[in-house]
């Protein structure tokens, strides 16, 4: 099984946690660092519902957390009949760690078909904001 494969994988078994009471739409994710751990994020509703957190973003901070800062890849699994690309916070979220859109986005929808595109195509003029003081970088 390659890596992208794996990584849909993980997504999928993620996916059965998600927390969306609300929305009935769940959601699971899993980041594939440039080391080659994977961790996985869900999505989790709250009934005050700008407090939700997208499963892109728990995946990506849980890394975050561990220490990684360089990533391949993420597998994004739904239920839908379509393909599901991160939200524009998670496309924002996502370029802070692939300036460069090299990033890959895998989605998994109904009847296990796949769809793939880079960051750079999902957000071509990402934000980056760079330090000019001494001391701090970007």
């Amino acid at each position: 099984m390659g890596d992208f494969e794996k990584l849909i994988e993980k997504a999928l078994e993620a996916k059965k946690f998600a927390y969306a009471p609300f929305s009935n739409f769940r959601v699971g994710a899993a980041i594939l660092t440039e080391s080659g751990e994977i961790f996985t994020g869900v999505n989790v509703e709250n009934s005050s519902y700008g407090l939700t957190i997208c499963a892109e973003r728990v995946a990506l901070f849980k890394a975050v957390s561990e220490g990684h800062r360089r990533f391949k890849a993420i597998a994004i699994a739904t239920d839908a009949n379509e393909p599901v690309w991160p939200c524009g916070a998670c496309r924002q979220v996502l370029f802070e760690f692939s300036p460069d859109g090299e990033l890959v986005v895998i989605t998994r929808f109904k009847g296990g078909k796949t769809a793939s595109k880079k960051l750079s195509e999902l957000l071509p003029d990402g934000f980056k904001f760079k330090m000019e003081r001494e001391g701090h970088g970007s």
